[in-house]
């Protein structure tokens, strides 16, 4: 099967989404690939129940709510989605790109816009539950509700695990957060709110053991200098990151700076019409928020459209101007 369109999206997360919505108020035909079976990348696969507070216009919103919204934006215009399928090889026809997908189909696109996050993503292990062969070890959590009136210990001093503890205090028995360090890598004001709540922080400290009978019911820390710990425990949420993988776009000549790639101020890659935005994409003083990404996602779909037709104009107007 081979298919046409003026932009292929490459990643359906909420710069993707956006990117798509944009498009289509340019007047372009836009087509949404992501591997995953449904749009919303990393925030509907790991963190739908994640508050996030950083989007302009809204003081909190939860990821799946954010999610639908956008999908619901770029909807006015009809996009096309390839779900659950993995864009594998780049070539070009014409001077136009191609993408060989892994369902075998064809996709001949005017640009290409790259909004694919980390790429793959993989969860760092617990190294203290590798003997450990029950359940109630997890890495993310999609429902909070399923944690209800759990006794939950989160590993770990980054964004996600202080989101967790923030998310999951209120529905659970118990949350105790174990960080190997003093230090923490999460935003202060996610940690300073975390602090003032009833979460007992244990930090300098690792969990040496999991326990349980078919499924997690206490856990062994120990802090540096202090005899082990033991703590009722029903589900350990392991928020230690994940490993990133270009997957096949690291095959696409694309300039990398390890899984990033690299962009200038149109968006633009080193490869004719292929544009990046959003967390993947790379240049000097870049910061990796969700509003950076939208602002990115506008930048990329402005400058393909005057690449896929020279006499379109860069700056198109306001979408209010159209009410």
């Amino acid at each position: 099967m081979t298919r046409e369109v003026d932009v292929a999206i490459v990643g359906a997360g909420p710069t993707g989404l956006f990117a798509a919505y944009y498009a289509g108020f340019r007047g372009l035909s836009t087509l949404v690939i992501d591997a995953l079976p449904e749009p919303g990348g990393q925030v509907t696969a790991m963190y739908p129940e994640k508050m996030i507070y950083d989007v302009a216009g809204f003081p909190v919103i939860r990821g799946r709510d954010l999610v639908a919204n956008l999908v619901e934006q770029a909807a006015q215009f009809n996009p096309g989605y390839m779900l659950g399928v993995r864009a594998d090889e780049l070539s070009y026809v014409d001077g136009k790109p191609v993408l060989v997908m892994s369902d075998g189909s064809n996709v001949h696109c005017g640009a290409i816009i790259i909004t694919g996050g980390l790429g793959s993503f993989t969860a760092r292990p617990l190294p203290a539950a590798d003997a450990f062969a029950g359940t109630g070890v997890v890495y993310f959590v999609p429902q909070l509700d399923e944690l209800a009136g759990h006794h939950v210990v989160i590993i770990g001093g980054g964004d996600s695990a202080f989101d967790w503890a923030l998310s999951l205090q209120p529905v659970a028995k118990s949350v105790t957060l174990v960080h190997r360090r003093d230090k923490f890598r999460a935003h202060a004001g996610t940690v300073s709110r975390v602090q003032a709540l009833p979460v007992e922080i244990i930090v300098n400290a690792e969990v040496r053991r999991v326990a349980g009978t078919g499924k997690v019911t206490h856990v062994e820390v120990q802090a540096r200098g202090e005899d082990p710990r033991e703590l009722p425990c029903d589900t350990i949420v392991a928020a230690l990151g994940f490993t990133a993988d270009l997957g096949p776009l690291a095959q696409w000549g694309l300039a990398l700076d390890r899984r990033h790639i690299l962009v200038d101020t149109k968006m633009a890659t080193n490869q004719p019409r292929i544009f990046a935005a959003g967390d993947i994409a790379e240049y000097p003083g870049k910061v990796r928020l969700i509003a950076v990404g939208f602002g990115e996602a506008a930048t990329a779909v402005n400058n393909a459209a005057i690449v896929i037709d020279p006499a379109a104009h860069l700056f198109p107007g306001h979408s209010s101007d159209n009410g």
